[in-house]
């Protein structure tokens, strides 16, 4: 298969995935983000880069965000809430930070391919991505990107369509996220 037909293939996977998740899983996610007064986001690998990129844009819409890991992430309590990324539905550590966050009285969040998994069945909230993650890509496998690349290429997109979403219900323009972007690059 050429690369040009595998880049439209992959496209029409994701696609699909958002139509979808959409817009029922954007409300889903932004409702409990916009009652949340503290933010804080984990994922592993590289679902975790995606949880920092959303971390990133909360943050460019003026909430308070944090990364897990982070040495400037401040405690969570009652009125704020861990947003945990699970596509296979488990985590070892994200379990382990689930039960941090409810202890400590935050709501918590799992954005998962895998809503009966054991992270999903443990948490507050859930968006479901209904997308083929590491943990199902090899017997019956169906999308031609390797590993968890499809379900990590949707969380992209889709965390852009949740800002854009919350963008409208906060009020604000582009220009005044922009005035959040760091002067640091």
């Amino acid at each position: 298969m050429t690369l040009k037909k595998l880049a439209s293939r992959a496209i029409t996977e994701i696609g699909a995935v958002l139509d979808s998740a959409l817009p029922h899983q954007v409300e889903v996610m932004a409702a409990p983000i916009l009652n949340a007064k503290r933010i804080a986001l984990y994922g592993v690998g590289r679902e975790g880069l995606m949880m920092k990129s959303l971390a990133m844009r909360l943050f460019h819409l003026g909430l308070d965000a944090h990364v897990v890991g982070d040495m400037t992430t401040p405690p969570l309590g009652t009125g704020d809430m861990l947003i945990v990324s699970a596509g296979p539905g488990e985590f070892s550590t994200v379990s382990g930070l689930i039960d941090v966050a409810k202890t400590a009285g935050a709501a918590t969040m799992c954005v998962t391919a895998t809503p009966d998994g054991t992270v999903p069945q443990s948490v507050t909230h859930v968006v479901h991505l209904e997308a083929q993650t590491m943990a199902n890509d090899q017997e019956g496998a169906t999308s031609v990107l390797p590993m968890g690349s499809l379900f990590e290429a949707v969380q992209f997109l889709f965390f852009e369509m949740v800002i854009l979403h919350l963008r409208d219900q906060m009020g604000l323009s582009a220009n005044a996220m922009r005035a959040n972007h760091t002067n640091l690059e």
